[in-house]
């Protein structure tokens, strides 16, 4: 009786342990995100990342004050129909598709300068952060952000 116990027991612990990676393996970057500046490391935005038809969108829901920054948070570099928008409500990540652990060949609006980067995001193994890099032509040319989630 004390053998099936035990025995019932470590299949228990083995379905749970097999579940929760099976769950870090498919950490999805879907939810709410906290952005870190990755120059002053202080919390900047928060974002929703959705998806839809496959490919990740970015949104951002809100903004906390630094130091300089327009106080309506418009965005003044942008181009197009986004110059003079409010950030809050805006698009910044777009068209990321999936490609093993990350998410790819989408593109990544920094609302700071204006300027569209190529983008691609990796979800860390607990899903609790999220590494989020923008860049010109090849992926060594940039920087990345650490996202925590919400």
């Amino acid at each position: 009786m004390r053998a099936s116990a035990m025995l019932a027991t470590g299949f228990a612990a083995l379905v749970f342990l097999h579940g929760s990676s099976a769950w870090a393996q498919d950490a999805s970057p879907v939810g709410v995100w906290k952005s870190i500046d990755d120059k002053t490391k202080k919390e900047r935005s928060i974002i929703r990342i959705t998806e839809v038809n496959g490919e990740l969108q970015g949104v951002v829901e809100k903004i906390f004050d630094q130091p300089g920054d327009d106080p309506a948070h418009l965005c003044k570099e942008c181009k197009g129909d986004l110059k003079d928008k409010p950030i809050v409500g805006m698009k910044i990540l777009w068209r990321l598709k999936k490609d093993g652990a990350t998410w790819s060949g989408g593109e990544i609006l920094d609302p700071k300068n204006g300027r569209v980067y190529s983008a691609k995001i990796t979800p860390s193994k607990d899903g609790k952060s999220l590494d989020v890099r923008g860049y010109f032509g090849v992926s060594l040319i940039g920087r990345t952000q650490t996202w925590l989630r919400e």
